[in-house]
């Protein structure tokens, strides 16, 4: 079956307070178990502040280390999932759910497959 990187994207600064992350981790968790119990899911992971990030970069036959991530923006990679789905329809339903729970913007992301489809 196809898989799709869900990639949840949150602003730069503190989370929320306790008082609001708090349901939205609880309606996660649930996202979460619906997509293990339809045999979606694969391998979700969230990640350190894009502070935390390091960019490794082959420039002019050199390789160039540098802090942050790679862009310059206000909203980062904050985590995702890789999903197995039948299709793109059903990966962006799974996409739509989070993206209501959370308000964060996701993007859906076919992932090729190792003999390069």
């Amino acid at each position: 079956m196809p898989q799709y990187l869900l990639s949840m994207y949150q602003p730069d600064g503190d989370p929320p307070p306790p008082e609001v992350l708090g349901p939205i981790t609880e309606k996660i968790a649930a996202w979460r178990k619906d997509l293990q119990a339809a045999g979606a899911w694969v391998f979700t992971a969230g990640l350190h502040p894009a502070s935390t990030a390091t960019v490794v970069r082959s420039q002019h036959g050199d390789v160039v280390i540098t802090d942050g991530p790679f862009a310059e923006g206000k909203e980062h990679l904050g985590g995702f999932t890789v999903i197995s789905a039948p299709d793109l329809d059903a990966a962006l339903e799974w996409g739509r759910r989070i993206a209501e729970i959370t308000t964060l913007p996701c993007e859906v992301w076919p992932v090729r497959s190792t003999d390069g489809g």
